[in-house]
């Protein structure tokens, strides 16, 4: 009888923990963390085990967002910038005075531009405009030609401008200027295509949304106003530029403000302002084109 009482009292201490009875093996070792682990965590079992489950793929998740690469809107799509003038049409005048058909007329192959009161040239400044879009449009993926590849040079002819665009399917097309309109006007427009029976025809509806983008993200991102002195709402319609006339792809021109009004001149002075003018002309091609 002592001894099976005593053998009973063993069992009871086994029964009260397995490791104080020097129990090994999985069974143990699974009682020890179902234990521990209740003691721990306080939570159920079932609970923890949901918890465990969808760590796995929360971590893939987050590693497929860490690794994605970033996006490039402007992927796969082509836009052409035709910098207004060039730098060396002064010295040139038998090459740009020549007359050249824009189908409503003839014209001249192309002219001088305007300047600041100061001597700051369109020319000049229409590249700095062209150059700085360019990164920016390449940076978001966009392929980008020039109509010109310096301001040194002479032209290229209006028409030439136009096959260019024409030549590389552009998706969207744009001319950069700044005007010279009398000191008191100021403010920018867009000029858009008219219907001419010509190749421009079947991209005027086109031209128009692309010059609605283009008004909006210029307007907000450089705080010009409207023009005060041409157009309405600063959209002007013509029929008479070679470079809209004979294109084939959705393409405006856009003055970016007044080079004689003092109060435009002097923002077009400032490099700072110049890139907000292509920041914001770059917008208005991504809003377009999205």
């Amino acid at each position: 009888m002592t001894g099976r009482a005593m053998a009973i009292s063993l069992l009871a201490l086994c029964g009260l923990g397995v490791t104080a009875c020097g129990a090994t093996g999985a069974a143990a070792t699974g009682a020890d963390a179902r234990s521990s682990g209740a003691q721990s965590s306080g939570a159920p079992a079932t609970a923890r085990l949901k918890s465990v489950s969808a760590e796995p793929g929360a971590s893939s998740a987050r590693a497929a967002t860490d690794t994605a690469t970033p996006a490039r809107p402007l992927a796969g799509k082509v836009i052409v910038i035709d910098p207004g003038h060039n730098g060396g049409n002064y010295r040139h005048p038998e090459v740009i005075n020549k007359k050249v058909n824009v189908l409503t007329q003839w014209k001249p192959c192309d002219t001088t531009g305007t300047a600041t009161n100061d001597g700051y040239s369109e020319a000049a400044f229409t590249w700095d405009v062209a150059s700085r879009m360019v990164k920016l449009l390449k940076a978001k993926g966009a392929t980008v030609r020039l109509t010109r590849d310096g301001n040194s040079g002479v032209g290229p002819c209006i028409t030439q401008r136009a096959a260019i665009g024409n030549k590389a399917h552009a998706n969207a097309a744009i001319s950069v200027h700044a005007d010279g309109a009398p000191a008191s006007g100021h403010g920018f427009h867009v000029i858009m295509p008219k219907k001419i029976n010509g190749p421009v025809d079947p991209v005027v509806a086109r031209s128009r949304k692309l010059g609605l983008a283009l008004r909006a993200a210029y307007h907000e991102g450089t705080g010009m106003p409207y023009s005060t002195y041409i157009g309405k709402s600063a959209l002007d319609f013509r029929s008479d530029l070679g470079g809209l006339n004979l294109s084939t792809v959705p393409k405006v021109f856009i003055e970016t403000g007044n080079m004689r009004n003092a109060g435009d001149a002097a923002k077009f002075r400032d490099p700072r302002f110049r890139q907000r003018v292509a920041a914001s002309l770059v917008d208005g091609l991504e809003r377009y084109l999205g």
